[in-house]
């Protein structure tokens, strides 16, 4: 996700710079305001995933590790196991976070993490999502009005009933997947809400898809946007 939102935003800066000079309409309200340029509308895209990206990053950077806690997060067991000794537990707990990548421990746990972590983590696939989807439904609204064009190869069927016709199917997919994506944190915040006491199970089977679907879904999405980026069509005519 990290490196795909870098490879857009490389591409979107590119075209920023390139149409930075070229005037266009702007639109309050989707009615006719300043001037503004295409270069500076595509910053306003810019700016919301490089919000994305920073918080993408303090996530990487703050996720904790459950660590050696326990069934019901005591750490009992593991005590038992070492004669009473904490400096050993603690010992063990920082040896698994290091051999799993993580430079921490959560402090607090019932049987699992809490599920907050999993809500915080779609609601930062939903962030992205939704700047995608920003981004996807100017583009949308663009085309209809023949200034800019996302790519559209020499082969390609506009329409499965009209093939004259140019529609923005990219554009439109990353709406449609953004749509599913941004739906995901509902579902796991009522997941964490509704874990009872140091654990229930009703929180493995929707977890099951709804993290791997979310991570896949802004996988495809950041796929397309770097498409649709880097291919982007101008109709400087049109503009003037």
């Amino acid at each position: 996700i990290k490196r795909k939102l870098v490879q857009v935003l490389d591409t979107l800066k590119n075209f920023a710079e390139k149409y930075r000079d070229l005037p266009t309409l702007g639109f309050t309200h989707y009615q006719p305001a300043q001037l503004t340029t295409v270069g500076k509308r595509a910053c306003l895209w810019m700016q919301d995933l490089v919000l994305d990206f920073q918080r993408l990053e303090r996530e990487i950077e703050d996720l904790p590790m459950r660590g050696v806690k326990g069934t019901t997060g005591t750490q009992a067991t593991f005590l038992e196991l070492f004669d009473g000794d904490h400096e050993k537990v603690k010992a063990l707990n920082k040896r698994v976070c290091d051999l799993m990548g993580f430079k921490k421990a959560i402090p607090v746990s019932g049987q699992t993490y809490t599920r907050k972590i999993d809500f915080n983590i779609l609601s930062l696939l939903s962030g992205i999502a939704q700047s995608a989807y920003k981004m996807c439904g100017d583009i949308r609204l663009l085309a209809n009005l023949k200034e800019v064009e996302e790519p559209f190869a020499k082969n390609q069927i506009g329409s499965s009933a009209m093939a004259y016709k140019r529609n923005p199917m990219r554009s439109e997919r990353v709406c449609s997947l953004a749509r599913y994506v941004m739906g995901l944190p509902n579902a796991a915040a009522n997941t964490h809400a509704n874990q009872w006491f140091e654990r229930t199970l009703d929180d493995s089977a929707i977890r099951r898809i709804i993290l791997p679907e979310g991570f896949l879904a802004v996988d495809v999405i950041l796929t397309l946007l770097a498409n649709i980026s880097d291919g982007m069509v101008v109709w400087p005519n049109v503009v003037k």
